[in-house]
């Protein structure tokens, strides 16, 4: 997104088309505590201490499979190539927020993900889009970030562009899930890449949540383009893979002339297998 202060005018680039414990016990004041109470654990009892705490080690911590990477690009290989075969409603709004937070622009769309007969995907906008933005200008990149990198797809063809560390486990929406960081290698001139943390499920590696940002930033002599952090959620939405329904964002873009707040939301909804009568509807 662009300042339209710095650029100097006040539009937006539309969507181009595209083929998309218990309390210790005390001791008792009638009873007190006897010498032999009072003795220092003998080695068998510390060893059979450790080797207790050793047994329970796995019910407190699990350590992930060492090719966690390749499993979550593996199944989002087979989610893209599922999701692939779906049409969907996607309704992006962005509001410009005053100091107050309050809307004072918006850019409103809503585009159909859709087949032509001959199975070609393509897309159709859905009326007009509004364009009431005051201060932001949309830039292609941010097009761009909406389409591919928001319902973000780590496929076994985009792992060799991200390093990725493992950084614990956590439940998230009621599903134990293991957390990656996932940063680029390496950002070549053109290309729009994901640098967050991903949220994936123990049982079948699929992404549960996405929080991070589109990078990278783009500040030069003549632009400002940033972009903001944002959360994207799935669900399984044909009872295995998991896709995209919803993607928010409320963050300030540190414009040199100026902090500018923004909103984004992102929903996916109508999910329809291609030449099925039934329409997975997400709410």
């Amino acid at each position: 997104m662009r300042n339209a202060a710095s650029a100097g005018r006040a539009a937006q680039v539309g969507m181009p088309f595209q083929r998309a414990n218990h309390n210790p016990i005390t001791l008792s004041s009638i009873h007190p505590a006897n010498t032999v109470a009072r003795k220092p654990p003998d080695v068998f009892t510390i060893a059979l201490i450790l080797t207790s705490v050793f047994l329970l080690a796995p019910i407190w911590a699990q350590e992930p499979p060492p090719n966690l990477a390749r499993l979550v690009a593996q199944r989002e290989t087979e989610t893209e190539k599922e999701r692939s075969e779906y049409t969907y409603r996607q309704s992006v709004t962005i509001d410009e927020l005053d100091d107050h937070g309050a809307t004072r622009g918006t850019y409103h769309e809503v585009r159909d993900v859709i087949f032509s007969p001959e199975h070609e995907r393509t897309e159709q906008m859905i009326g007009h889009p509004l364009k009431g933005l005051k201060n932001l200008i949309l830039t292609d990149e941010d097009f761009e970030d909406i389409r591919h990198i928001q319902p973000l797809v780590l496929t076994l063809d985009q792992l060799w562009n991200y390093e990725t560390k493992f950084k614990g486990e956590e439940t998230v929406d009621n599903v134990d899930c293991w957390v990656m960081q996932v940063r680029p290698r390496q950002m070549l001139s053109g290309m729009r890449y994901f640098d967050g943390m991903v949220w994936v499920d123990k049982k079948e590696y699929n992404i549960v949540r996405m929080e991070g940002q589109a990078v990278p930033q783009i500040r030069t002599t003549k632009q400002e383009n940033l972009f903001p952090r944002f959360t994207t959620a799935r669900k399984p939405l044909d009872g295995s893979h998991w896709f995209p329904v919803y993607t928010y964002s409320d963050d300030i873009l540190q414009f040199k002339n100026g902090p500018l707040r923004q909103r984004l939301r992102i929903s996916y909804t109508e999910y329809k297998r291609f030449g099925a009568d039934s329409k997975l509807i997400v709410k």
